[in-house]
């Protein structure tokens, strides 16, 4: 009588965690490149009343006889497809159209271009590209954070052609830059005060073996995990390098398309039906207690 009343009791834990996975994916319906969240059970051990038997020369075979003892919560996964791309027209929203993140990071830069970084940064990936510059014209997301890439060897005077590194550091637009563009992959070209066309650097992304293996680490960013393999897949342990760098549009990663931003991928009347099945299987659990409940008072009163 009382595996019963432990059965509904684990399921209305794991209907309350459901309903906690939902509640923040609602939440986060109109969070620039939010990826939804989906809960998934499985069932607990099961207790074994009697054990199969096998067929024999006058009787057929016998199944085992369990009773199971509930469910428990099995994953919580974070679902990446693609979320819909809104256009804004603003130069420094970017989409990513395909796999890959943008890289952003905080360090110590040796004040020189390229703007390289002097010892390797902290870094995060993130699909919400709207990035800003600041008042030296660096490019960075909502939190300051560096936006990652190829720098330009000389973004003061240097054409077009021939001015990307291979190394990776800070993307720096001229505070005298009368415009600027972002291409599909990923360059920032500008134009300077004499009209001339010049390279600010390439931004690149990150892709990896296993994205639903990446952390989330909140402000709409990630971190690689022991069981999301390191960028470009190389799992060398030898922390970040600018060869583990996708450029936008080769090697399977996405292209940049400027002047949009991706919505959250979370779908309102996909959410609001899990949340009914949520709420009745929460309903129905407590059922299993009050029924086991009402059975149990009725032994009790056997004896009056």
């Amino acid at each position: 009588m009382l595996r019963s009343m432990y059965s509904g009791i684990s399921g209305m834990k794991n209907f309350q965690v459901k309903l906690d996975v939902i509640g923040n994916n609602i939440a986060n319906v109109n969070t620039y490149g939010f990826k939804k969240g989906r809960t998934t059970f499985k069932d607990l051990v099961s207790q074994q009343i009697a054990g199969a038997a096998a067929p024999g020369a006058g009787r057929g075979g016998v199944n085992a006889k369990q009773v199971g003892l509930g469910s428990q919560l099995a994953t919580i996964d974070t679902v990446h497809t693609q979320g819909s791309l809104q256009n804004t027209n603003r130069p420094l929203d970017l989409g990513i159209s395909g796999d890959g993140y943008f890289i952003v990071g905080t360090g110590t830069t040796n004040g020189a271009q390229p703007y390289n970084f002097s010892a390797t940064p902290e870094m995060n990936f993130t699909r919400a590209g709207n990035f800003y510059l600041d008042q030296t014209g660096n490019l960075v997301n909502s939190d300051g954070m560096f936006v990652i890439g190829h720098p330009s060897t000389a973004p003061t005077g240097t054409p077009l052609s021939n001015t990307v590194t291979t190394g990776y550091g800070k993307i720096v637009i001229p505070t005298n830059a009368k415009s600027f563009s972002v291409g599909s992959d990923g360059v920032v070209s500008y134009v300077d005060a004499s009209g001339a066309l010049l390279n600010a650097g390439q931004i690149m992304m990150a892709k990896f073996p296993n994205n639903e293996g990446l952390e989330k680490v909140g402000s709409n960013l990630y971190k690689n995990t022991v069981n999301s393999g390191d960028m470009n897949g190389d799992n060398d342990n030898t922390g970040f390098e600018a060869v583990d760098m996708y450029t936008p549009g080769a090697g399977g990663a996405g292209t940049i398309v400027a002047g949009t931003l991706e919505m959250s991928n979370v779908d309102l009347s996909e959410e609001f039906t899990e949340m009914i099945v949520a709420q009745r299987g929460f309903q129905a659990n407590t059922r299993i207690i009050t029924t086991s409940d009402e059975i149990l008072q009725e032994l009790v009163n056997l004896k009056r």
